[in-house]
């Protein structure tokens, strides 16, 4: 009976050290990466480490991160404080603790009203600098039913801290008039002030890395009612956004149908939309005073041109494109398939900003987000109804996706971020 009961003490022992290890924490930041996703089931934020050469995954502890239902999520650039919209009305802050668990950050903004009508926070993108929040708010309606614009919120970050600037949110549009065409905000991204830096290797680097960023900053919002993205100027001292042309027209340059995605490549060439209803990719040169522009650019003022060849049609059964994002290199674009359950990568053309499609990979089901990691080696989907995360080790120099074992979640994870 001893002996018996020495095996028995022994098998406890080991699946508690399991345990353990499953949910406390074993983060290390010289070896592994973090990636957070939020969850609308559970109403949680839940965090992972995995090992930098392995991609093995393992849960932290996560007790604090219970603000409310999340969806949209970031980082910033350092990895101290993530942000995620809660409860569909405002915006929640988490510190970044050591060990990969969260703690409650510098705020919780509940959002000004786009009138008097709460606005529908959508999506999250945060600039290269780390200063500002850009909110992307859907259309609505008020108490009578009326239509009210979607708009784009900006918080400005100070230490975890985030606090509105006045005049947000914006609305795109003609200025002074009622808005009676309700633009319905769904994506935004930002240009880069920041570039990339140059790696201590050298192995992987984007054209920009080690250049002087620009000092402007324009922001392109995706609106799906109307089937365009709009593109405001950013004032970098306050985050107040404003029409940067000459009219009283709030620029705006057509896309497919239904826009879903918009993203802006590091190096502040190209900006591409993910068009859901027309199932392809438009593409655009950001006119930025480049001396390649003499020709096509009148200006250097942010302005769009459409690349020749674009929209670019996807493949392998790739349907309804939404959430993307351009690698940290410049080299790809890698675009959620939300209604195929699948992943696609596009090379990017580093001199027109063509693409060609790369490769495909499976997601689970329905997937709604995307993140990559700052040195372009592991990228993450989560599934909102396959309650798990995809994750994916990628090979810089070609995009190669190569699928990991997909990451179980609390139920209905909406938006991911890695650090």
């Amino acid at each position: 009976m001893s002996n018996r009961f020495a095996w028995w003490v022994g098998l406890v022992g080991l699946v508690a050290i399991g345990f353990l290890a499953a949910c406390g924490s074993n983060y290390s930041p010289l070896n592994n990466g973090l990636v957070l996703t939020s969850s609308q089931g559970s109403a949680v934020v839940q965090t992972f480490s995995f090992d930098l050469a392995s991609g093995h995954v393992s849960a932290i502890s996560n007790p604090a991160a219970t603000a409310g239902v999340g969806s949209a999520i970031v980082i910033d650039p350092v990895g101290a404080y993530a942000y995620v919209i809660i409860n569909q009305s405002g915006i929640a802050s988490y510190k970044i603790k050591s060990d990969g668990s969260l703690a409650a950050g510098g705020s919780t903004v509940t959002l000004n009203k786009a009138g008097s009508v709460p606005v529908v926070p959508n999506y999250l993108a945060m600039d290269t600098s780390g200063k500002y929040i850009f909110v992307a708010d859907r259309a609505t309606t008020d108490s009578g039913g009326h239509a009210v614009a979607g708009a784009v919120s900006v918080l400005a970050i100070q230490s975890g801290a985030l606090t509105e600037v006045s005049g947000s949110p914006f609305i795109p549009g003609v200025a002074g008039t009622s808005q009676a065409t309700a633009q319905d905000i769904v994506a935004v991204a930002a240009t880069p002030t920041v570039f990339p830096a140059l790696t201590s290797t050298g192995s992987q680097n984007a054209v920009c890395s080690g250049q002087t960023a620009p000092t402007t900053e324009y922001l392109y919002a995706a609106d799906s009612a109307n089937n365009v993205v709009w593109e405001f100027s950013v004032d970098t001292s306050t985050g107040a956004l404003s029409n940067p042309g000459t009219t009283t027209t709030v620029p705006n340059f057509a896309t497919g149908s239904v826009p879903a995605g918009v993203a802006v490549d590091p190096c502040n060439r190209f900006v591409y939309v993910a068009n859901q209803n027309s199932n392809n990719i438009s593409a655009y040169t950001i006119c930025n005073g480049s001396s390649t522009q003499a020709s096509t650019c009148l200006a250097s003022d942010g302005s769009l041109k459409e690349v020749a060849g674009s929209p670019y049609a996807l493949s392998g059964g790739a349907n309804g494109p939404g959430p993307m994002l351009v690698d940290p290199f410049g080299n790809y674009v890698y675009v959620v398939d939300t209604l195929s359950n699948q992943l696609s990568a596009l090379k990017i053309s580093p001199v027109s900003g063509a693409l060609t499609v790369s490769s495909t990979a499976a997601t689970g089901i329905q997937p709604t987000a995307i993140a990559m990691r700052s040195d372009d080696s592991w990228l993450f989907v989560a599934n909102f109804v396959g309650n798990s995360l995809s994750q994916y080790a990628v090979i810089p120099a070609t995009g190669t996706l190569t699928p990991q074992p997909a990451i179980t979640t609390d139920n209905s994870p909406w938006g991911v971020a890695v650090k």
